[in-house]
C-alpha cells in the first residue's frame, strides 16, 4: 500500500498535469469503487465541473472542484491513476473515467479492487467520515513530540499498531514505521506505553526525516503521465531502505542478521542488537 511519500508525490503530480482543466464527462465504471455516491449522481456532481487544485489530507488524494464538490480518492492497495488520449484503449481494471476538456481522459484503474472514491461538499470535507479522525499531518504545527508522547503513553497496544494507526499518527505504513524504528532505536515488539520520553522525541524526528527523505528522492524522479503512480511506487527507494524487506541481510551498523516477524497480520524488520 502507498504511504504518504508516494501519495504526497502522486498529489503533486496530479495538480501539475490537471489543475485548471474541466471535467468534462465523468464515469463510474464500478460502483463499488464508490459506494456513497450512485453511477448516475457521481456524474452529475463532476460534469462540467473545473478542477481548481489537487491537493492532499493523509493518504487521500482531494480534488477541489469550482462547483462546491471535492472528490476524494484513495489508492488503497493497486489504485493508479493514468492520464490517456481520448483514442486509447482503456486499460484493464479501469473504474472510473473522468473526460476532459482537451480529449484526454483521466482514468483511475484498480486491480485488486480496493480502492475508494466519495464525491462530497467542499463546505463539509473535513467534517466526513474519511478525513474526520485522521491524526495531525506529520509536517504540521500540531504533531509535535507532546503529542506524539500523549498519543503512545495512553496506548497499551504495540508501538508497531500504534504507528499504522492513521487516527494516532498519519502517513506511515510498514516500510516507514520499520525504518523510523530502526532510527530511533526502538524495540517493535514493545507496547506504546512504555517507549521511554526520550526514545519519544527521538522517534518524533526520525518519522519526519524518513519521510521527507523518500519525499525528496521522488521529487527527482521523472513522471510517466501514462503511468502516474507507478512512477513513485516504492519511492524508488529501495536501495535506501535501513531494514525493511532486508530478512537475514546485515545490519547496517552492527552487521546482526535483520529479523522478520508479523504484527498485525504484516511484516516488520528490525534488528535485534540495534533495537533491544
Amino acid at each position: 500500500m502507498p504511504e504518504l511519500p508516494e501519495v504526497e508525490l502522486v498529489t503533486k503530480s496530479l495538480d501539475q498535469l490537471v489543475k485548471g482543466r474541466k471535467i468534462v464527462i465523468a464515469e463510474l465504471l464500478r460502483q463499488r469503487l464508490a459506494p456513497f455516491n450512485p453511477a448516475d449522481e457521481f456524474a452529475q456532481k463532476l460534469k462540467n465541473a473545473m478542477i481548481n487544485f489537487v491537493h492532499r489530507r493523509g493518504k487521500h488524494i482531494l480534488f477541489d472542484l469550482d462547483n462546491g464538490q471535492t472528490l476524494i480518492a484513495h489508492l488503497r492497495m493497486s489504485g493508479r491513476f493514468l492520464l490517456l488520449p481520448i483514442d486509447r484503449d482503456l486499460p484493464k481494471f479501469s473504474h472510473a473515467v473522468f473526460y476532459l476538456e482537451d480529449e484526454t481522459r483521466l482514468i483511475f484503474s484498480d486491480q485488486r479492487h480496493f480502492g475508494f472514491m466519495r464525491v462530497v461538499e467542499t463546505a463539509n470535507l473535513y467534517e466526513t467520515k474519511e478525513l474526520k479522525q485522521l491524526a495531525p499531518e506529520p509536517f504540521g504545527e500540531d504533531f509535535t513530540p507532546k503529542y506524539l508522547r500523549e498519543t503512545l503513553k495512553s496506548s497499551k497496544r504495540n508501538i508497531k499498531i500504534v504507528l499504522l494507526d492513521q487516527t494516532k499518527v498519519l502517513g506511515l505504513g510498514n516500510i516507514y514505521a520499520s525504518e523510523a524504528m530502526f532510527l530511533a532505536k526502538i524495540n517493535p515488539i514493545l507496547s506504546a506505553g512504555e517507549v521511554s520520553s526520550k526514545k519519544v522525541n527521538i522517534l518524533f524526528e526520525k518519522i519526519r526525516e524518513v519521510l521527507a527523505e523518500s519525499i525528496a528522492h521522488g521529487s527527482t524522479l521523472n513522471v510517466n503521465p501514462e503511468n502516474i503512480d507507478g512512477s513513485y511506487y516504492g519511492g524508488g527507494f529501495e536501495s535506501h531502505w535501513l531494514v525493511y524487506d532486508r530478512e537475514n541481510e546485515p545490519c547496517t551498523v552492527c552487521e546482526t542478521a535483520i529479523k522478520r516477524i508479523t504484527q498485525g497480520g504484516r511484516s516488520t524488520y528490525f534488528c535485534p542488537k540495534c533495537q533491544k
